[in-house]
């Protein structure tokens, strides 16, 4: 590793240390709250378990907590906290404790972008461009290198994929092994990496590649049934593609009983509008003018086995996630699957911009490297000041109406995020509506619901005004909305706890 990687490196661990110091102070959204409650939790000897109800995935029948954790989302982001949490957590606390984790991982990020530069032909110079540019991370990815989430972890990996892919291409079966291990723990860091298999198997069905895409192939696989398995062991999600690729609205995702139909049309419109979005995000996070010079780093490198894999299966996760996953896509899931690409982009995109400036002078080619430097360091405070005001002030307003909610659990739309904020059990409000909500709150002992102003279409009459018998009337603290539960109603509820307690439930 040159000297000059190694002070960029530490630059950017500075960089990433001050940002989330004094930008990423809480875990922001509702995937990231939850890689971290089920991450204390592991740390502490529970398992893979969650004392609390994001999404009814995860507790069908209402089965009574903690329930298996990890049925939608991937594991290895909350192993990762989890080691810092075990490691750290007396003197940083756990968020920091998992934070410091991530931001531990994510300070390997420009390195591997370096690798992979000098790798497809890239200048030591140039492979230090796309250290800066893959660390900095522009207003995408600024913020996301240091949030308790996934985005690290696929950087690294999914890079080294494409390091090894080359090897693996000519025939080392060592190196198609590795590349194997790669696609297994991408997919357990996100579950369209599975899809980066179809390089192997591409491997396989070529005589010159074939004992390495069949070693990768079969390593890949063995990880990924082995997840899998667990998932059938606990009795599998019966209606998974119901909330997944057949969602009517995103809002069923977090029913008990998703029933939404959709019509041929709004299947089409759907699928490209997301298309159309997911475009959009993919040009965000390369900041836009990079993707001239990305355009040009595939042409004068397409010979490469790993650039061709690379744009086949940036083409691939693309297109999955708009038509098969277009509600999920839209709303974060492919711009967490770009987290896989980008130090591989950013190695291209140095590349490509070598290439078209060897021909000018001198002060042209500084100009033009300083100019992107100091356009992705402009975007990066951009993210992070768009980090700040998107998820911190949310944050801060829910803490402020914690004294108004009753003792005990209680139902609100984003289960993980109030877990973590209120640290007692929260359980989702059910998209199917009130009646679904008394049967939840009588399961569960639950106190109160909380309503936001962002909250699911069925509670739109509670939210206005709407009297409703078994709920006492609402203690406001700004847009939020604290609604007690009243005692000695009982209601019909067609959803079967596990164990069974009849159809009928007493509200507490």
């Amino acid at each position: 590793m040159s000297r000059g990687l190694i002070a960029l490196s530490l630059a950017l661990v500075a960089i990433r240390v001050l940002s989330a110091a004094l930008v990423v102070i809480q875990p922001g959204f509702t995937d990231a709250f939850y890689y971290v409650d089920v991450a204390r939790r592991l740390a502490h000897g529970q398992g893979l378990t969650a004392d609390f109800i994001w999404n009814f995935l995860e507790a069908p029948h209402l089965d009574p907590l903690p329930v298996a954790s990890h049925r939608f989302w991937m594991p290895l982001a909350t192993v990762v906290q989890a080691a810092g949490i075990a490691t750290l957590e007396p003197v940083l606390g756990t968020f920091r404790s998992a934070q410091a984790a991530i931001v531990a991982v994510a300070a390997f990020v420009p390195a591997v972008a370096y690798a992979a530069a000098r790798s497809i032909g890239a200048s030591s110079r140039a492979a230090l461009v796309a250290a800066g540019l893959a660390g900095l991370g522009g207003g995408a990815f600024a913020p996301a290198w240091v949030t308790l989430d996934s985005f690290a972890i696929a950087a690294l990996i999914g890079t080294g994929f494409f390091i090894a892919f080359a090897r693996a291409a000519a025939g080392d079966a060592r190196a198609g092994a590795i590349c194997g291990l790669l696609v297994g723990l991408l997919f357990l860091a996100r579950a369209e990496g599975a899809l980066f298999g179809v390089a192997l198997l591409a491997l396989a069905f070529r005589p010159s590649s074939r004992a390495a895409g069949v070693a990768g192939s079969a390593v890949a696989l063995a990880i990924g049934a082995a997840w899998l398995l667990r998932g059938v062991a606990l009795g599998g999600s019966p209606d998974l593609l119901a909330r997944t690729l057949f969602l009517a609205r995103y809002e069923d995702f977090f029913a008990i009983d998703p029933t939404g139909t959709v019509d041929l049309a709004t299947i089409i419109t759907t699928r490209l509008g997301a298309l159309g979005s997911d475009l959009v995000v993919a040009l965000f996070g390369l900041m836009a003018f990079l993707a001239f010079p990305l355009a040009l780093g595939v042409r004068d490198a397409w010979r490469r086995p790993a650039v061709r894999a690379f744009v086949g299966l940036a083409l691939l996760i693309y297109v999955a996630e708009g038509v098969v996953w277009p509600l999920h896509a839209t709303r974060g899931s492919y711009f967490h699957s770009l987290a896989a690409f980008y130090p591989f982009a950013m190695a291209l995109v140095a590349l490509g911009g070598e290439r078209w400036l060897a021909s000018r002078d001198l002060p042209t080619r500084r100009l033009a490297v300083g100019g992107t430097i100091a356009a992705a360091v402009a975007l990066a405070v951009v993210g992070l000041s768009t980090w700040d005001t998107t998820f911190n002030d949310g944050y801060r307003a829910r803490a402020a109406a914690l004294d108004a909610i009753p003792a005990g659990s209680f139902l609100a739309i984003d289960g993980a995020a109030w877990r973590w904020i209120a640290d007692r059990p929260v359980f989702v409000t059910p998209a199917d509506g009130l009646d679904a909500a008394a049967c939840v709150a009588a399961r569960y002992g639950a106190t109160s619901i909380v309503l936001e102003a962002a909250h699911f279409s069925a509670y739109d009459g509670l939210y206005r005004g709407d009297p409703v018998s078994w709920l006492a009337p609402p203690i406001d603290r700004g847009a939020t909305r604290i609604y007690a539960i009243r005692g000695d109603i009982r209601i019909y509820c067609p959803v079967r706890a596990s164990p069974d307690t009849g159809g009928v439930a007493a509200v507490p």
